[in-house]
């Protein structure tokens, strides 16, 4: 009996999310305060606002429309965001708090397009689709000026630097900058150099030089005293952004002279550093391996010496200004997770597979991510060999990759394997030790690939890149594509799942086919060995899991309760439970003993590709189509100590409850109910008291020293107790003392006061006029009992007195 309670207690009853990993930045316009310690960006219909040391979003700011943003701008003192949405209003925030300072029409016909804070935060310039420029003071709250003129969406504002000119610069779609006094109202200049959209504008310290960019491969440098050109510098690539340097030599980037040196960002990916007077390129940064590289968006907090730049694939890149040396990597957007692992010994990184060719590697602890490029075609399936340091991938480009991660975190590419004549959809590594993999490929093979020494050697990196894998051993399993393949933890059986419907054993390393299991009516998605039994699972598009015996290939279970395909399947506690993950969206908790679904979690809104637990099985990975990864934590103890510590309250409550009954301290004892949420226990106070013989003062005296929110209560226990002929009489009583003690206006300040009426009245008049009932029959009884004439009985002579008359 001691071992079956034992082995209850370690079922697992529930999971938490613990962290989630969430898209939070979909391109466009990114920013950090001077500070560097927070990042701003947009998500659809919010702005989420991150601290970069942590990488957690603190807050996710939307407008009350909930129409997407479209542009944003905090102000150079990092005080005053606001935010332009869709449905042409503009939201002032105190961002720290999270709260709406203010919210008013932004007057645009059309959505506002861009938006730009003067140097003394105090005036707001906004740019529109409907080609006008509006200017706004954020202080008094009004509209200051209205510039018409430009043809088209106008997409870039910016005031000049020096507050005391009253300066304004606009750009649109005839690629023209237009400089507007805001002291007469009028455009002073029209500078046209530029063929396309220019993308941004940069001004010197002094305030004399204007530094123009665009997708006409070209950065313009301008005189503002004369309003002319003074030299155009072709950059041979379309530029989405260009940053003026701080003039001071760094010679890290090249700039050894005083002078003007500015930084662009474009489509070849990389940063580079120009020198405006040569027009000469200084420094180039080195260019990322990769597709999705090209750069969107860059901008430089000087107060933080960081730049931060975006690329296209939504990865957000900070580094350091001076050296242009990478501090931090953030990952905006996932797309479709097709799968995740644990990494590291302790489980402190993990590895997300999105439907992209490059590995996203997280740091749980900070949120950084490193970004993996090796793979030419989306990563199908990830696995982790035992020690945590290497792990594999495998792919559509018809190869399979192993990545090793240092002890700093680093991950690079130390071996790569090809042969396979489709795409490579699963591998699984060795358990015992480092030594094979395994991947299952839509060519309906299976290879095995033995790790070479070099590649187990204590050396973080070969010197002559990845070392080329040799497979060992090919075998054609199935007749459709092969979708898993698992490797028994003792590293002699290998199971593989097509989509055929069925699933086969196989003994390693010749792979000689041992069994069929047959039984599924859908193709087969994974497949898993128990870690204690020699059991096999199977999940499958048919919506059930099914457990196999390994030594009869027999079905000893079949679990049913996902509307859709399960996904992924994965024993845990020991092998006595299962987690699976279906297209449903949903994570279940299994006990195979008695075929109970014991927990489902629901947080993802898509497929649920990836499912993994940690070495310690106290936690699991999911990730979804959702582009959501949610990190789950094993709950099941915690909320037991929690459970049986409520119910030692209770006990302890209950017994002191008893005692205030009978020491008559009905004050105490009818809070102590109330606290306790149980109307009955309320109503067994409320009955001890009127079985007092004072018992209408007492009641009376006890409620009115009540709290509000306990009266509250006492009223919604009332509705329940008004329902039943036999507790109506407290119900009436409770609400007989509110009604005559408290002032209407109070009642009606009672929370949910309305609705309560609305359910008392009804049972209150029945209560009423069954006793109204009652009492015309008590009256109408009382009536006839007194009106009654019964005839006068003559009297009866007694049997002796007959006697006496007869015999005298």
């Amino acid at each position: 009996m001691a071992e079956t309670a034992a082995g209850v207690g370690r079922f697992k009853a529930n999971y938490a999310v613990e962290r989630k990993i969430e898209p939070f930045y979909k391109g466009g316009k990114a920013q950090l305060d001077q500070t560097g310690q927070h990042l701003f960006c947009i998500c659809g219909t919010r702005v989420n606002i991150l601290e970069v040391a942590s990488g957690v979003v603190l807050r996710s700011l939307e407008q009350e429309d909930q129409e997407d943003i479209t542009a944003f701008d905090l102000s150079p003192d990092d005080e005053v965001l606001v935010t332009a949405s869709r449905a042409l209003l503009l939201a002032q925030w105190a961002w720290r708090e999270g709260s709406v300072t203010r919210l008013w029409k932004a007057i645009h016909t059309a959505p506002v397009a861009t938006m730009a804070f003067d140097p003394t935060s105090t005036l707001l310039a906004t740019g529109g689709c409907d080609g006008a420029v509006r200017v706004w003071d954020i202080v008094r709250h009004y509209a200051t000026h209205h510039f018409r003129g430009s043809p088209g969406v106008v997409h870039l504002v910016a005031f000049h630097p020096d507050s005391t000119r009253l300066l304004l610069f606009s750009s649109a779609a005839d690629a023209a900058i237009r400089m507007w006094s805001l002291q007469n109202r009028s455009c002073l200049a029209v500078l046209t150099a530029h063929y396309s959209a220019v993308t941004s504008l940069a001004f010197s310290a002094n305030g004399h030089t204007m530094l123009s960019s665009g997708r006409d491969k070209i950065c313009v440098i301008w005189d503002l005293q004369s309003c002319q050109a003074t030299r155009t510098v072709p950059v041979f690539e379309s530029v989405e952004a260009a940053v003026l340097l701080p003039e001071e030599p760094v010679s890290q980037l090249g700039v050894k002279s005083p002078g003007l040196y500015f930084l662009t960002a474009g489509d070849q990916g990389t940063l580079r550093v120009w020198e405006a007077a040569s027009g000469q390129c200084v420094y180039t940064q080195a260019r990322p391996p990769g597709p999705g590289r090209e750069l969107t968006h860059c901008t430089l907090a000087r107060t933080a010496s960081l730049l931060l730049s975006a690329t296209a694939d939504h990865n957000l890149l900070l580094y350091e200004a001076r050296s242009l040396r990478l501090q931090k990597q953030f990952a905006g957007y996932s797309e479709e997770v097709l799968d995740v692992r644990f990494l590291g010994p302790e489980d402190s990184h993990v590895i997300v597979a999105s439907n992209s060719p490059c590995l996203k590697v997280f740091e749980l602890q900070t949120s950084a991510c490193q970004i993996l490029h090796g793979h030419t075609d989306i990563v199908l399936a990830l696995d982790v060999f035992q020690k945590g340091w290497l792990f594999a991938s495998c792919a559509k480009d018809q190869s399979v990759r192993i990545w090793r991660m240092n002890k700093a975190g680093q991950v690079i590419c130390v071996a790569q394997g090809s042969g396979h004549t489709h795409s490579v959809g699963t591998v699984c590594c060795s358990r015992l030790k480092e030594s094979f993999l395994v991947t299952g490929s839509q060519d309906c093979t299976v290879k095995l690939w033995p790790l070479p020494k070099a590649l187990l050697s204590k050396n973080t990196a070969p010197d002559n890149g990845p070392i080329l894998l040799q497979a060992q051993t090919t075998q054609r399993c199935h007749d459709k594509d092969i979708n898993s393949v698992a490797i028994a933890p003792n590293d002699k059986l290998l199971a593989t799942g097509s989509q055929d419907r069925t699933a086969k054993l196989w003994a390693l390393p010749q792979c000689q086919l041992l069994g069929v299991f047959s039984g599924h009516r859908r193709g087969l998605w994974c497949v898993q060995f128990s870690p204690m039994d020699q059991v096999l699972a199977t999940a499958s598009a048919d919506g059930t899991i099914k457990l196999w015996a390994l030594q009869d290939f027999s079905c000893l279970k079949t679990f049913e309760g996902h509307d859709a395909s399960v996904l992924k399947v994965a024993f845990v506690s020991r092998g006595t439970q299962l987690l699976s993950s279906g297209s449903d969206g949903l994570v279940k908790l299994w006990t195979i003993k008695n075929n109970e679904c014991v927990r489902t979690l629901d947080a993802h809104e898509d497929k649920v590709w990836g499912l993994h637990c940690s070495r310690l099985d106290d936690r699991a990975l999911t990730g979804a189509s959702d582009s959501r990864v949610i990190l789950w934590k094993d709950v099941t103890e915690a909320e037991q100590a929690e459970e049986q510590a409520r119910q030692e309250e209770q006990v302890v409550r209950q017994q002191e409850l008893d005692n205030l009954l009978h020491e008559k301290r009905y004050l105490r004892a009818l809070g102590l109910a109330i606290s306790l949420d149980r109307p009955h226990t309320v109503l067994t106070v409320i009955q001890a008291i009127r079985r007092d013989p004072e018992a209408c003062e007492k009641l009376e005296a006890t409620m009115l020293r009540l709290r509000r929110d306990q009266k509250e209560a006492l009223l919604r226990f009332c509705i329940t107790w008004n329902t039943n002929s036999r507790h109506c009489h407290e119900a009436q009583a409770v609400l007989g003392v509110l009604l005559r003690r408290e002032a209407p206006e109070e009642l009606l300040a009672y929370e949910g006061v309305r609705a309560a009426l609305e359910a008392l009245l009804p049972y209150t008049e029945r209560h009423f006029q069954r006793l109204s009932r009652t009492l015309q029959a008590a009256t109408f009884l009382d009536f006839l009992w007194h009106n009654m004439k019964l005839p006068v009985l003559a009297a009866t002579p007694t049997p002796w007195e007959t006697h006496k008359e007869a015999f005298p």
